[in-house]
Formats: C-alpha cells, sequence, structure tokens
C-alpha cells in the first residue's frame, strides 16, 4: 500500500495533471490517501511527482502484478514460389541515323552585328 499526499496546489497545473490527482482521490492540500501499490497508481504518481509526496507502508506486501501469458505461436509458412519462365523480347531494329544538328538561325541582331562580306572582286563583263 501506498500513502500519497498532496503538498503543492492544483492551481496553474495542466488539465492533464489536475485530471490524475483527481484519479488518485487527492482533492484538497495536504491530504492523504491509500492506494495499493500497482503499475497503473505508480505511473500515475510519476506523471503528478513533483506535487505530492510517497510513502510505503511497511508490512504490506506488494500487490502481484498481473503479467498476461504468451503462448508461442508457429510463425505462418512461407508460400512455395512455382518457377516462372523468363521470356527475353526481341531486340529491337536500330533506329535511322540521327540527323545532324541544323546551323542555328540567324536572328535579326546577330545579323546586325555580323559585318557584311565585302566583294573583292568585280565581275567583268
Amino acid at each position: 500500500m501506498l500513502l500519497i499526499k498532496l503538498v503543492k496546489s492544483k492551481a496553474g497545473t495542466a488539465k492533464v495533471q489536475k485530471g490524475t490527482l483527481t484519479a488518485l482521490g487527492l482533492r484538497k492540500m495536504q491530504q492523504v490517501v491509500q492506494q495499493d501499490d500497482t503499475p497503473s497508481i505508480r505511473g500515475m504518481i510519476h506523471h503528478v511527482r513533483h506535487m505530492v509526496l510517497v510513502e510505503e507502508v511497511a508490512g504490506s506486501k506488494p500487490a502481484k502484478v498481473a503479467v498476461a501469458k504468451t503462448s508461442k505461436v508457429k510463425p505462418a509458412p512461407k508460400p512455395k514460389v512455382e518457377a516462372v519462365a523468363v521470356v527475353k523480347k526481341p531486340a529491337a531494329a536500330p533506329k535511322a541515323a540521327a540527323k545532324a544538328p541544323a546551323a542555328p538561325k540567324a536572328t535579326p541582331k546577330a545579323a546586325a552585328k555580323a559585318p557584311a562580306k565585302k566583294k573583292t572582286e568585280k565581275s567583268k563583263e
């Protein structure tokens, strides 16, 4: 058995902590309650440990903790995989030769910047 005493006020604490104190049976300052020593009670005390003092009552036996028995479960058998024939696709015909890249088209700005070709030879008639 555990003796739990509320030594700090619930005012200004989180709603969850107020609920935990109420679940432990603590409503007023300096109030002392007696609870069984179980893991759930210990967990609640842990959440509000800064607000309470806890003493174990001498001569009382701690409650036995129920442990769930686990039965041995056999793993599911692995599914059998049948052999599957792999069929290769015939190679694709080679594509036509790629065209040579086209020369870039001259833009009006580029044409204006480029110097005009000079005629060096005059054609004779």
